[in-house]
């Protein structure tokens, strides 16, 4: 009894305490936006927000939300701090990334506070081990201003059909453009490589098109190195939005479910290529 009593009052301490059965319920999100070493945490009461940035280009936000956690609390309206998230991985993966049936790794997060260490206990079949990462000031992440009063194309569709586009691009091509239209080829994916020109087109009204809204003809052009790291999300989901707005922006949204059932939202943005070589038109 004095044990459990010594814990709740340590657990005072903390600004920010969660709890999780399954560890991989994070660790899958978190591995889907690896693709730099460091990322900034942000802690609000509606869950977790993990971003990652690259070359003022490219973003990616990963939405742990509160209902995925057994225990939630946060006596702050917002925390939030840099972490390597190459590091918090290695942690969260320490008694390995394979699903035993029946086994389960545990995880207790806890945060005391600017300047103080992410803490995590982790435990598996009786054994625990402790991590300590130090965390980091946080900077200004970038605002892509995407607002969706600005977006003109949207899709939504079941992931396996983008996922088999995405494997048979041209990766000798810089870039993958993008054309949305309301009239055809409503939906068209290009590359420009080696081997010359390909084009993979979706019609409006495929089975795997669950809504299309498309208000004028858009093409834009976005490097494929920036939009590869998104493929980890997509192979993940099980649908994905596309949304692009008037200034060319895109927005992937990928909807991520786990074993339970529990759903998560990973966000990419990218900004389009601005050098297009009018040559190749």
């Amino acid at each position: 009894m004095a044990l459990s009593t010594q814990q709740s009052n340590d657990d005072d301490q903390y600004v920010l305490l969660a709890k999780l059965d399954n560890v991989r319920h994070v660790s899958t999100i978190l591995k889907a936006i690896h693709f730099k070493e460091i990322a900034t945490l942000f802690a609000s009461p509606m869950g977790l927000k993990v971003t990652v940035e690259d070359a003022k280009c490219v973003q990616a936000n990963a939405f742990i939300q509160e209902s995925i956690f057994h225990h939630y609390i946060i006596k702050e309206e917002q925390v939030n701090f840099k972490i390597n998230l190459t590091v918090l991985l290695e942690c969260l993966t320490i008694f390995g990334s394979s699903a035993v049936p029946g086994v389960s790794t545990s995880l207790k997060m806890c945060y005391a506070g600017y300047g103080c260490p992410l803490l995590l206990i982790l435990e598996e079949d009786g054994v625990l081990t402790d991590c300590s990462i130090k965390t980091l000031e946080p900077d200004e992440v970038l605002d892509f201003n995407f607002l969706s009063t600005n977006v003109i194309n949207k899709i939504i569709m079941k992931s396996e059909c983008l996922k088999e586009a995405f494997s048979e691009l041209d990766m000798t091509s810089d870039v993958l453009q993008i054309l949305l239209s309301p009239d055809p080829p409503y939906f068209r994916l290009s590359t420009f490589g080696n081997s010359g020109s390909t084009h993979s087109d979706f019609p409006k009204d495929s089975d795997m098109v669950e809504s299309f809204q498309c208000t004028q003809t858009q093409t834009n052009r976005y490097k494929i190195s920036l939009l590869k790291p998104s493929v980890k999300a997509l192979t993940l989901s099980a649908r994905v939005s596309i949304r692009i707005d008037n200034r060319g922006f895109l927005s992937l949204q990928y909807m991520i479910k786990n074993e339970d059932g529990q759903v998560c939202f990973v966000e990419y943005y990218c900004s389009p290529d601005e050098d297009v070589d009018e040559a190749e038109h």
